[in-house]
């Protein structure tokens, strides 16, 4: 006798049957992956928390700041979306459309992408 994987009540039906409704096939699911979903939802607002610092730091296609001002601000330094590097070698890192470039003594460089 097959019982819900959710619940435990019996099921009735289908020998392979899982779940004795969609509520509980979706209570199920929702346990399984709430651990995967956490970490992709607080890694995206984050993310999305560092772009709004690099916009507000750069309202103009480029701008300087410093270290202390984004850590104050909450920025992780962990998180980009991308990195870009210059025909000079240096490194970009990019949070959707703005890029920042560490400078000598804890500035920042902050810029725009105009790529659109």
């Amino acid at each position: 006798m097959n019982t819900c994987q959710e619940c435990g009540s019996v099921l009735v039906g289908r020998a392979d049957k899982k779940f004795c409704s969609d509520m509980c096939r979706n209570a199920y699911n929702n346990k399984l992956n709430s651990d995967t979903y956490n970490v992709v939802r607080n890694t995206n607002n984050q993310l999305r928390r560092n772009r709004r610092i690099l916009e507000e730091l750069c309202p103009e296609d480029k701008a300087k700041t410093t270290r202390n001002t984004l850590n104050a601000k909450g920025f992780d330094f962990t998180l980009m979306t991308s990195q870009r590097v210059t025909q000079k070698g240096s490194v970009y890192y990019f949070v959707y459309d703005y890029g920042y470039l560490e400078l000598d003594n804890d500035f920042f460089l902050i810029v725009k992408d105009s790529r659109g």
